[in-house]
């Protein structure tokens, strides 16, 4: 794989290799951005704000539109940079690539929509002789902070809703996975993207720091761990913030539920990229009429999931980012061993592969159940009554997405009104997600939403004209 470049140029502090988390590869490497340069970067960035602002809203459309034609037809090289960086199975990363082609096509589809409202100043006694609009317009300069997880699409949902809004955007993308966030950049720079309309730096917390405390920064668009949003929301100062900082996503299996599509639906949300997944399925409550049937059937289907080697066609579950985050799990999952909690399956780690884990009879105050698990391990708890699933789906800190599988339509609308959560999959598991729709969390943490055109108003602000007649 060719050495990235930066998407400006600046000075350089070195370069940093990216290696593969399955087996310590060298796939790429970056150049890495000097604390000390990010104000001589935001000062670029202004300028190139104020480009990006005089863009057309057409202009700014073709800009996208022309990026996600270019990926698609370059999508095997985008692919495997994914899982070169992330381990993420190349089956899934080809998935990866497609949606970051639809959320670059929402947002060129948003540029061109979204420009505000007639205000009906004459339904207002007094201003009869008033009539006005208001605009969307542009915010400045969005810092955009992503993860490793998703390492190309969750990009895409940050610069393309940033540049549809006539936003100049300074994006620092993982360190663990900065290549796929790179080519995107190139390839909005063939597409046609103005010089300084979109910068990346590269580098560690210092460079993050510089970047989020600079005052010419109007706002703040991070994914990632509650931990990093909290230090984030310290060094910003007075801008806006929109964090997605995790969640601990329940589902729920009513006795009525159709098994098969149950089962199927919670292995795919537990174990897609290796769990590292913000929605993806943590705790599987279940009826307790259906609980031994659903376990057997769960066993089953995960037992046939491959492990191994992200690159090859047949693996289902690669590696995990890192042997540290692995270690994390590991950890957490023999405390809640220690403390009573039974294996079902895997269980078993070779380097930073750990096989798809299965548990019951978790604690529900470990930190297993209560944290985020963000790796392939999955909890299976019986219950017996409708209001105890529920106390159990809600009892933690941390809420995406949830799911519930029923044939009732009062237990699905009871459970969308009552589960805590940003939404809540009905007959999907919780780990289902279209791009266009909003997307964020409820309880501790979780601001501002995703989505292309919610993003969208997040970028911008209202600015009203009204004209005295």
């Amino acid at each position: 794989m060719r050495e990235s470049i930066l998407a400006l140029d600046h000075a350089v502090a070195g370069f940093r290799d990216v290696v593969s988390p399955y087996d310590g590869q060298v796939v790429g490497s970056v150049a890495l951005t000097p604390p000390e340069s990010v104000d001589a970067i935001v000062s670029a960035a202004q300028a190139g704000a104020v480009q990006a602002r005089g863009l057309s809203r057409h202009a700014r459309g073709k800009v996208l539109d022309d990026a996600a034609t270019r990926i698609e037809e370059r999508r095997a090289e985008f692919a495997l940079t994914i899982t070169a960086e992330s381990g993420k199975p190349i089956r899934q990363a080809r998935k990866e690539v497609l949606r970051a082609v639809n959320t670059l096509r929402l947002s060129a589809a948003e540029a061109r929509r979204n420009a505000g409202e007639v205000v009906p100043f004459d339904s207002y006694e007094g201003s009869e002789d008033r009539m006005g609009w208001y605009s969307r317009e542009p915010l400045g300069i969005i810092a955009a902070i992503t993860p490793y997880n998703d390492p190309l699409n969750l990009v895409a949902h940050k610069v393309g809703p940033a540049i549809a809004g006539g936003n100049a955007v300074v994006l620092k993308p993982s360190a663990l996975t900065p290549l796929s966030a790179q080519l995107l950049a190139e390839v909005l720079s063939e597409a046609g993207l103005p010089p300084g309309v979109l910068t990346v730096v590269h580098g560690d917390r210092e460079v993050a720091e510089a970047v989020v405390g600079n005052r010419g920064i109007r706002m703040v668009s991070f994914t990632g761990g509650f931990s990093t949003g909290e230090a984030i929301a310290r060094t910003a100062g007075l801008k806006k913030l929109s964090m997605d900082l995790g969640g601990n996503a329940p589902v729920i299996v009513m006795a009525d539920a159709d098994v098969d599509a149950a089962v199927a639906a919670c292995v795919s949300g537990a174990f897609w990229a290796a769990g590292q997944n913000c929605v993806g399925v943590q705790r599987i409550l279940v009826a307790q009429p259906l609980y031994r049937e659903f376990r057997q059937r769960f066993l089953q289907e995960t037992s046939q999931l491959v492990t191994g080697d992200p690159a090859n066609e047949a693996t289902d579950v690669g590696p995990m980012i890192t042997a540290a985050a692995a270690d994390q799990l590991t950890a957490k999952i023999d405390a809640a061993i220690a403390a009573g909690a039974r294996v079902l399956a895997g269980n078993i780690r070779n380097g930073n592969v750990l096989h798809p884990t299965v548990l019951e009879k978790v604690d529900p105050g470990s930190r297993l159940w209560m944290d985020e698990v963000f790796g392939p391990a999955v909890m299976l708890q019986p219950f017996s009554t409708f209001d105890e699933a529920l106390e159990l789906a809600n009892a933690v800190d941390f809420s995406l997405h949830a799911g519930i599988f029923t044939r009732s339509l009062d237990s699905a609308l009871q459970a969308a009104s009552r589960i805590d959560a940003g939404g809540v999959m009905i007959n999907d598991s919780s780990d289902y997600r279209f791009d266009g729709m909003p997307f964020g969390g409820s309880k501790y943490g979780s601001m501002g939403r995703e989505g292309v055109r919610f993003a969208f108003e997040e970028m911008t602000q209202p600015k009203v004209v009204c004209i005295k007649r």
